[in-house]
């Protein structure tokens, strides 16, 4: 019996001292797969191993439950925010997981929770640039949400392909008519792709799509020659401005040996492109070089390195080119670069440098910045904002010459995580005036003139419709005068300014023309009840009657007051004499010249003749109905009221249209 318990134990502690050895061997093999950067098969190695560790052993789940989480991290796995509370579960030592726990907390949207293990961070590290661009972005994400750019944005359906990365589209050449982007779609049927082991993917090749013509993209297909692989992964090119030459990036595939990711060069001759040269950026050859961007000139090689005294993480570096070599080669800065990632530059013509970081305040992931080059040296970087931006990994822009339109990558919306391409465009400000020209009834009035100069040098002159409408297109920050003009009324101004204005608009400015030959009824001019004081309510109709005069410097007017019939007529006449010259008193004082002005008060002497206008809003009168003491008395009290407000009413006639004319 005591021979079997023996053996039975030995048994047992040689399959316990087995699991050990097998235990460390897998741990082995996943921390290998890591330092050479096969992500994706570190994670799953390190995914299996986690189950497998004694919940006794905390500092070894902590740690590997912290690598799984860098691994998913490294590849935009939203399994991270798991593993790296995992590892803070069972007291990771190293403080570095908070902050990596609040970047993907900051990128799930848990923005409260990203800022509270930032502060956190803050606490270990209280110089950390990261953390502190972190809180700042999470705190201002729902000011940022509101303020989106005029930007528009598409997926490219035809460009992308489901359970595929497609992304980093590049134009070849300025005309816009040809596309290259890297995708990790298959592109042979006959030959099965190999996974990429960073990304657990099939690897990336060139694709191309040219514009047919007419003016449509047509289905992708591989790049034609040399350039792509089966066991490498192409992609991330840029183009000289002529399009003949190609520097792009390549990664091999060498079993168990970190090989750098490195740059690749090929000339275009006719249709074909050359063997790839591998360029030589740095002495040495294990340093990774990646995201190549062609200046316009040709002068200048953009790229992306994780090379000793950078700012930390990926920056971006630039070399000289000459003869094929990199020359003067030079990191670009702290105002770029970041202990962060900073990749997939893009120049354009002006200087402008647009590129991807997760180290600058952002809505999380990569977002896409901009950076102007100043006189002094230095850059103003600013982000690109929504929709361009999104809280998943935007990158890798390519602009359609000198327009402020192209594409871009994005895996937003793709619960996967795909990367696909999207189109984006910023549409030209557009400023519109509309509006209609109308007489003192309302009616529309034909073939008026509408003239508008501008303080640009615009003189624009168009005539109303038969409905009285016109139109004029406007340009960015201009000052207008507006003269309004029609046989038989008065002129009028009026002004406008598109000055400042960062969004598109519309303005509608309508007219109402008085008549020269008929009375004009200022229907907003009133009194104090049975007096002649002027009411504060009176202010619009008066100023409106100030600004026709000074639209119309050689005219003279007559204010006319009306009463209705109740009191004495004497009463009335003396009452609406008084009131007439209140307005008089008015205008007098707004400016206009006295010896422009004449009044008369009509007291109850010259009723209104109802026209169509009045008879559409008063129904229970008809036209030419006269609205004397008689006609009055007959209608019911409510009427009554009605019919003699109408009566109590200030006018305006032209009496001389060459007033200091001659």
């Amino acid at each position: 019996m005591r021979t079997k318990l023996s053996t039975f134990l030995v048994l047992l502690f040689a399959v316990l001292l087995l699991q050990g050895c097998s235990l460390k061997s897998r741990i082995k093999n996943a921390d290998k797969r890591f330092a050479i950067g096969e992500y994706f098969a570190a994670g799953n190695l390190y995914k299996k191993v986690y189950y497998k560790i004694p919940s006794s052993d905390k500092a070894l789940r902590a740690r590997i439950a912290f690598q799984q989480g860098e691994c998913n991290r490294l590849i935009n796995n939203n399994r991270a925010v798991q593993a790296y509370a995992n590892a803070i579960r069972s007291l990771y030592s190293d403080s570095i997981v908070f902050l990596r726990y609040a970047q993907v907390l900051q990128r799930a949207g848990r923005y409260d929770d990203a800022i509270k293990n930032y502060t956190i961070y803050l606490k270990k590290d209280s110089a950390s640039l990261l953390a502190k661009n972190g809180i700042y972005a999470s705190k201002q994400i729902a000011k940022w949400k509101n303020e989106a750019t005029r930007y528009t944005v598409r997926k490219a359906d035809l460009f992308n392909t489901r359970n595929n990365d497609n992304f980093s589209p590049a134009f070849l050449g300025a005309e816009g008519d040809a596309l290259i982007f890297t995708s990790s779609r298959q592109f042979n049927k006959q030959i099965l792709q190999k996974n990429n082991t960073i990304t657990g993917l099939p690897n990336n090749n060139l694709f191309i799509s040219k514009k047919n013509v007419a003016g449509k993209w047509e289905k992708p297909y591989i790049l034609d020659g040399e350039i792509n692989t089966v066991d490498g992964d192409e992609g991330i090119c840029s183009f000289s401005s002529d399009g003949k030459v190609m520097y792009f990036t390549c990664a091999r595939q060498v079993l168990d040996r970190e090989v750098g990711v490195e740059i690749y060069s090929s000339n275009r001759a006719g249709g074909t492109w050359s063997t790839p040269q591998k360029l030589n950026v740095f002495a040495d050859s294990t340093i990774s070089v990646a995201h190549p961007a062609f200046s316009p000139d040709g002068q200048t090689l953009y790229f992306v390195s994780d090379a000793k005294k950078g700012k930390g993480g990926k920056d971006i570096w630039k070399a000289t080119l000459l003869n094929g070599e990199c020359k003067d080669i030079e990191n670009m800065g702290d105002q770029i670069n970041t202990p962060g990632d900073e990749m997939f530059p893009v120049v354009r013509a002006n200087g402008t440098l647009y590129f991807s970081s997760n180290g600058l305040p952002g809505f999380g992931g990569l977002d896409i910045f901009k950076a102007e080059p100043q006189k002094d040296g230095n850059w103003l970087v600013s982000n690109m904002g929504t929709p361009v931006n999104s809280f998943e990994d935007d990158f890798g822009m390519t602009f359609q010459g000198n327009a402020e339109k192209g594409f871009f990558s994005s895996n937003r919306t793709d619960f996967k995580g795909y990367d696909a391409i999207w189109s984006f465009e910023l549409p030209d400000l557009a400023y519109i005036l509309e509006g209609k020209v109308v007489d003192e009834k309302g009616d529309a009035i034909p073939d008026a003139s509408v003239r508008l100069v501008s303080n640009s040098g615009v003189n624009a002159r168009v005539q109303t419709k038969k409905d009285g409408t016109y139109r004029l297109k406007l340009d960015k920050d201009m000052e207008c005068v507006m003269l309004v003009t029609a046989r038989g009324y008065l002129n009028q101004k009026g002004v406008l300014s598109t000055q400042g204005l960062t969004a598109s608009k519309t303005f509608n400015l309508d007219f109402k023309l008085s008549s020269i030959s008929k009375p004009v009824q200022m229907d907003n001019i009133f009194y104090e009840f049975g007096k002649w004081d002027l009411t504060s309510s009176s202010t619009t109709d008066l100023q409106s009657l100030v600004k026709l005069l000074t639209d119309n410097p050689n005219i003279t007017i007559e204010i006319a007051s009306h009463t209705d019939f109740v009191g004495t007529n004497a009463a009335n006449l003396i009452l609406a004499e008084k009131r007439a010259k209140s307005v008089v008193n008015y205008l007098v004082a707004a400016g206009i010249a006295a010896d422009r002005l004449t009044l008369v008060g009509y007291g109850e002497d010259k009723p209104v003749v109802v026209d169509a206008t009045v008879a559409k809003k008063y129904p229970f009168l008809k036209v030419n109905d006269v609205l004397d003491e008689a006609y009055v008395l007959k209608l019911t009290p409510d009427q009554q009221e009605k019919a003699n407000q109408i009566n109590r009413r200030t006018e305006f006639r032209v009496v001389k249209t060459t007033y200091k004319l001659y």
